[in-house]
């Protein structure tokens, strides 16, 4: 159960993962409904993947063939668009850079907006989220200064904060995405949403 204390919810994310995606469009809802904040805490999956020893479930043959009738169950639940992209996997280096680089600068709000403008870029439009060029535009056109960002991608410090997130991430146990953290506890996939609004709501009413 959340703590009372800390009435506050971790995203963590990462623009290449599907169930990140569904998850982000019911992060606005879920704040204001409980009366959380919501901190956007871009990692890099495939880096915790590598670490941990596991592997994204579109991977497997049988899980992907399932996968698929998923995703598209929730996305018609939640009425969000989603198009299976061309390129997946897909590489997000650049992409989560530019999103904890607009956090450093701007806060969670902006970290918010821009995530949701790359991850309707990646799983709506099918665009290549891998390519500077176009996370570029895709910024720009979501009212930010898309190429001081692309530049911010080559910064040292953006670079040491992504990994940096990405090891506590590990370290707190998370395996996959998206992960959930609220008063200590740990909740994963976009499917656990409803026990964490029940934590949170049970925490508000304590």
């Amino acid at each position: 159960m959340a703590d009372p204390q800390d009435h506050r919810v971790e995203f963590f994310f990462d623009v290449a993962s599907p169930y990140s995606y569904l998850a982000s469009t019911q992060m606005e809802g879920l704040g204001r409904r409980t009366g959380a904040s919501i901190e956007w805490r871009p990692f890099l999956l495939g880096g915790l993947f590598a670490s941990v020893g596991n592997q994204a479930p579109a991977m497997l043959k049988p899980r992907a063939a399932y996968m698929g009738r998923d995703l598209h169950r929730w996305a018609a639940r939640y009425e969000v668009p989603l198009r299976w992209p061309s390129r997946f996997p897909i590489n997000t280096v650049k992409a989560q850079r530019m999103l904890l680089a607009l956090r450093d600068e701007k806060g969670d709000a902006d970290c918010a907006a821009l995530s949701a403008a790359f991850f309707a870029a990646y799983w709506a439009d099918d665009e290549d989220v891998s390519d500077l060029e176009v996370l570029t535009q895709v910024a720009t056109a979501a009212g930010y200064e898309g190429a001081a960002l692309a530049e911010r991608t080559q910064d040292p410090a953006i670079k040491d904060a992504l990994k940096a997130a990405t090891a506590e991430a590990e370290e707190r146990g998370a395996f996959g995405a998206p992960t959930f953290f609220a008063g200590g506890e740990m909740y994963f996939g976009n499917d656990r949403l409803l026990l964490l609004e029940d934590a949170l709501q049970a925490d508000g009413e304590a």
